[in-house]
């Protein structure tokens, strides 16, 4: 198999050309037993999971991000117009950290480096359809009785929990006391560094800049953002007064990425109160490899929060069939039946490459 996939469309993003975007990390999982790697790479050892600190995360940003507007039709429904970080001011911020050397990969020629780059960078025809399907299922948002966690697995841009994130704001109200905890997960550390986390930021900006006097002047210049200090305390603040976490996780899916990310949700706010938890997963099966580390991973996570007495379900969207590579969005939902979970067809989509969106419980 070879380590590097290009899928063959033209241009970088899903606004130029609806790419495919194989997001998922290169790793293993352990459900039931250890299996071997998902990606294995003669000599290349895996990224171990690794949680990030968000204030060190935040002490690292540029002065500055250049960002562009995706407009999502909701389907008859509205929209919703999600920021992302543009890919050439990414480019731009590397080429200076690197004297000049355009060695950072995913923002060459290929979506995929196998063992190195999952395709973060970039955002994915599946994500689109993840935020449609969550405009229609974002009402547990709005349940004060209980704690909503977010797990984005492969996030990249994490086009749907910036979605999710973006309607809690409306949502969910200053005396919320269960709290909003969000995790994103992608394999590489630079993708959560240099798009999920400033996208992250520009969504909450955009939505207070008419409340704050700090925000309408860091925008001073069109399409761009003033990364200030004060603009990234504000930041901070807003969270903590929401209550909303922020988690951050890089590495391959293993055993310890599903024990750090349950150690992380024993400590956030609002675990005394009953959880529903999401897991969401965008294009991370195009291959077989990907289909079962991702399955595991998402059957360990669901299995750590039945056994808590908390309400969780997967919602995963991919194309019916990646072509050259093997995996499909059938073999997910054969392979989870087979496991025992209840899968539902959500979204299925018939122009162009076809694709669907699904939902995964275990019984109860």
């Amino acid at each position: 198999m070879s380590g590097n996939f290009s899928f063959s469309f033209s241009g970088d993003d899903i606004e130029d050309d609806g790419g495919q975007n194989p997001t998922a990390p290169n790793v293993s999982a352990s459900v039931p037993q250890p299996s071997a790697s998902a990606f294995p790479v003669q000599g290349k050892p895996l990224l171990p999971a690794t949680k990030h600190d968000l204030q060190q995360m935040l002490s690292q940003l540029p002065s500055k991000v250049a960002y562009g507007i995706l407009d999502v039709d909701l389907d008859g429904r509205g929209s919703i117009q999600l920021p992302r970080r543009e890919l050439w001011d990414v480019r731009v911020q590397l080429m200076a950290e690197d004297d000049g050397n355009d060695t950072e990969p995913g923002l060459g020629n290929h979506d995929v480096k196998t063992g190195v780059y999952e395709g973060g960078f970039k955002s994915w025809e599946s994500s689109v359809d993840l935020v449609k399907v969550l405009s229609i299922s974002k009402a547990f948002l709005g349940d004060m009785n209980i704690a909503p966690r977010v797990i984005e697995l492969g996030c990249g841009t994490a086009l749907p929990s910036l979605a999710l994130f973006q309607w809690s704001l409306s949502l969910r109200g200053h005396d919320d006391s269960c709290g909003l905890s969000l995790v994103l997960a992608d394999y590489n550390p630079t993708v959560l560094q240099l798009v999920t986390l400033p996208n992250f930021i520009l969504c909450w900006a955009l939505h207070q800049r008419a409340e704050s006097p700090v925000l309408a002047d860091a925008f001073s210049s069109e399409g761009e953002l003033d990364l200030t200090p004060e603009v990234v305390k504000g930041f901070e603040e807003f969270l903590s007064t929401r209550r909303i976490s922020l988690s951050f996780f890089s590495g391959a899916w293993s055993t310890e990425f599903v024990d750090l990310v349950g150690a992380e949700s024993a400590s956030r706010i609002g675990h005394e109160s009953k959880r529903h938890t999401v897991i969401l997963g965008a294009e991370t099966i195009y291959s077989p490899f990907a289909l079962r580390a991702f399955t595991q991973t998402i059957f360990s996570l669901m299995e750590q929060e039945r056994a808590q007495g908390n309400a969780a379900e997967a919602l995963v969207g991919a194309k019916k069939l990646y072509f050259g590579v093997g995996g499909s969005l059938d073999d997910f939902v054969a392979g989870a039946r087979e496991q025992g979970a209840d899968v539902e067809e959500l979204r299925e989509e018939t122009e162009g490459v076809r694709r669907g969106v699904v939902s995964c419980r275990l019984p109860q």
